[in-house]
C-alpha cells in the first residue's frame, strides 16, 4: 500500500482518526469519478481499516468563479452517472447550492460523524483555498490525495521551465510511479451499509434531485449562475469520458501524428474537458495506449533520460506523440501550479520574456479591440474570429488554433497585461477545459513562458514567438473551419489611428 500513495497522501490538520464514529468520509471536488481515483482509493483503505461504511459527498457550489449553465451541466451530467456507480458500494451524497452560501456548514457538519475524512489535491483555481480553510475547522483527521497525473506533484523539488527539461525528470523517475497506477475499481467489494448521514443533515441539506435539475437548459434557470454562457452540446460524465477514449483508441489514435493539426479531420482525442472536471484519469488514458500499442514498462525503464520525444516509450509515433501531449505538457503544467502560486499572474512569466514583452509595450498596434469585441468574435480576421467562434459554441478551440488565438490578442491588446487577462477571461468563462493547469500553461506560453527567446526581434512581440493567420492557413485548410465556425467578422475594424484606449476612447487595459 505503501508505494501506491507514495508522495500522493498529504495530512492537512492535526485531527486524530476517531475509530468510533460512523463512517469514511469521501469529499470527492476535484477526481469527479468512480474509478481510476487515488483519492476514492484512499477513502475505501480506510473504510476497510476502520471497518467502517463509506460516504462520498459530491458538492455543487453556486458562486465558483464563473460558474454558468455550460459548466453546471456538464458536472451534473458526471454527478448523475456517479449516482448510479455508487449505488450498492458507498452512500452517495449530490448536494448542489440552489442559493449563495447554502451548503455552507456541509462538509464540517458531516465531519462530526466522520473517523477521518480525505478529499482531492487539485493544486489550481480556488480548490486548494477551500481545501485548507475547512482542514483548519474540522477536528478530525483530513487528508488530501494527489490524484492528478502519472507522476506525484511532489515528486519534482522544483517548476520546471522547459518541457526537455521536465521529460529528462519524467523519463528519469516516472517508471517506478507506472508500477503503482490507481486501481481501475476502487470500490470493488465494497458494500454499501444501511447506516447514512443523520436526518438533521439531510434535512438542512437535502440530497439533490438530480433528474430534476440535469434534465434540460431550462432546469438551470432557478440557479443563481450566469446563464449568458449557454450548455453546448457535450455529455459530461465518466462514463461519456470512457466512451470516448474508447473510440479514440480504436478509431483516430493511429492517425494522431498525421492529422492533429487538421481542425476537420477529427483526430484529437476530445478529452481535455472530461480531464479538467476529473471524469476521466490520465492514469486511465495511459492505460488504455499502452495496452493498444502492445507496450510494457520494460520497454521505457530501459530508456536512458535524455529528454527527447521520440522514442522514449517505444511506442508508435502517433502514440508517442498523443503521449507527450498527456504526460509531459499536461503534467508540466500542475508542476508550475504545485510550486508556483503566482502561476496565473504576468510576473511569473520568465524574465528575458517580460524584458522583451516590456520594451515592445508601447509599439504601434495596427488594430486594437476591446474585450467585449474579442469576445464577440468582431474582429477583421476571419481566422480568428472562426477560433473565437468555436469557444462560445462547443467551449473549445482545436488546440492548433488555440496557440494562434493567443498570438493575436498579445498582437491587438495595448499592453501584454491586458492580453494576459483577456485570454484567462475568455478561455474561463468559456472554455469546458479552462481554470485548469493545462489551460494557463497555454495561455503563458503565448507569452514566452515555456519557450525561447526568436528572432527576428519583431514589433510588439519582441523576441516572442510571432504565429500569423496567413502563415497558419499556408499550412492547413481553414475554408470549412471558417464557414462553420466565423460569426462575427463582417463589423468594421478598429483601425490604428483610434490609439490605444477602447473602442470609443473608453481605457480597455486591465491586469490580472
Amino acid at each position: 500500500m505503501g508505494d501506491r500513495f507514495r508522495l500522493r497522501v498529504t495530512r492537512c490538520n492535526k485531527g486524530d482518526v476517531r475509530r468510533n464514529e460512523s463512517f469514511v468520509l469521501y469529499w470527492m471536488s476535484a477526481f469527479r469519478r468512480p474509478r481510476w481515483n487515488l483519492a476514492l482509493e484512499r477513502a475505501v483503505f480506510w473504510a476497510r481499516e476502520l471497518d467502517k461504511p463509506l460516504v462520498v459527498l459530491e458538492a455543487l457550489r453556486c458562486d465558483y468563479p464563473w460558474a454558468c449553465d455550460r459548466f453546471h451541466r456538464f458536472i451534473l451530467d458526471g454527478m448523475a452517472h456517479n449516482r448510479k456507480a455508487f449505488e450498492g458500494r458507498a452512500f452517495y451524497f449530490p448536494f448542489v447550492e440552489r442559493e449563495k452560501g447554502e451548503g455552507k456548514g456541509l462538509v464540517a457538519a458531516l465531519a462530526t460523524r466522520s473517523a477521518v475524512v480525505v478529499t482531492d489535491e487539485y493544486p489550481c483555481f480556488f480548490l486548494p483555498r477551500m481545501a485548507a480553510t475547512a482542514a483548519a475547522r474540522l477536528f478530525v483527521s483530513m487528508e488530501k490525495v494527489d490524484s492528478n497525473g502519472l507522476l506525484p506533484m511532489r515528486a519534482a523539488d522544483k517548476a520546471f521551465g522547459t518541457a526537455y527539461s521536465f521529460r529528462r525528470l519524467l523519463q528519469k523517475d516516472l517508471p517506478r510511479y507506472l508500477r503503482a497506477l490507481p486501481r481501475s475499481d476502487p470500490l470493488e467489494g465494497l458494500t454499501a451499509s444501511p447506516i447514512c448521514p443523520p436526518d438533521s443533515i439531510l434535512r438542512r441539506w437535502p440530497l439533490a434531485d438530480l433528474g430534476a435539475i440535469g434534465t434540460g437548459p431550462e432546469s438551470l434557470a432557478g440557479l443563481p449562475i450566469d446563464h449568458s454562457v449557454p450548455a453546448v452540446g457535450r455529455t459530461g460524465g465518466a462514463g461519456e469520458a470512457e466512451r470516448i477514449l474508447r473510440r479514440f483508441v480504436e478509431e483516430k489514435l493511429h492517425r494522431y501524428a498525421a492529422d492533429r493539426n487538421d481542425p476537420l479531420k477529427d483526430a484529437t482525442s476530445g478529452l481535455s474537458p472530461y480531464l479538467h472536471f476529473g471524469h476521466i484519469s490520465a492514469a486511465e488514458i495511459f492505460h488504455a495506449v499502452a495496452e493498444a500499442e502492445g507496450w510494457s514498462l520494460d520497454s521505457a525503464a530501459a530508456r536512458t533520460a535524455s529528454g527527447a520525444r521520440r522514442g522514449w516509450w517505444q511506442m508508435s509515433e502517433a502514440a508517442e506523440a498523443f503521449l507527450d501531449q498527456l504526460v509531459t505538457w499536461r503534467e508540466l503544467g500542475f508542476n508550475m501550479c504545485f510550486h508556483n502560486r503566482s502561476y496565473d499572474r504576468y510576473e511569473s512569466l520568465p524574465p528575458w520574456a517580460r524584458d522583451t514583452l516590456e520594451s515592445h509595450a508601447k509599439d504601434r498596434r495596427e488594430y486594437l479591440y476591446d474585450l467585449s469585441s474579442l469576445e464577440e468574435a468582431r474582429t477583421h480576421d476571419e481566422v480568428w474570429n472562426a477560433a473565437q467562434g468555436q469557444l462560445l459554441i462547443e467551449g473549445g478551440i482545436h488546440n492548433y488554433l488555440r496557440m494562434l488565438w493567443g498570438k493575436k490578442i498579445l498582437e491587438w491588446s495595448a499592453h501584454p497585461k491586458e492580453a494576459l487577462f483577456t485570454m484567462i477571461e475568455l478561455n474561463n468563462k468559456y472554455g469546458l477545459d479552462g481554470r485548469d493547469p493545462n489551460s494557463y500553461s497555454g495561455i503563458f506560453w503565448v507569452l514566452g513562458r515555456y519557450d525561447r527567446p526568436w528572432g527576428p526581434e519583431r514589433p510588439i512581440f519582441g523576441k516572442v514567438r510571432y504565429m500569423s493567420s496567413e502563415s497558419t492557413a499556408r499550412k492547413i485548410p481553414l475554408r470549412d473551419y471558417i464557414k462553420r465556425y466565423a460569426g462575427g467578422g463582417d463589423r468594421p475594424p478598429r483601425s490604428r489611428d483610434q490609439g490605444r484606449a477602447g473602442v470609443g476612447g473608453e481605457e480597455t487595459a486591465r491586469t490580472k
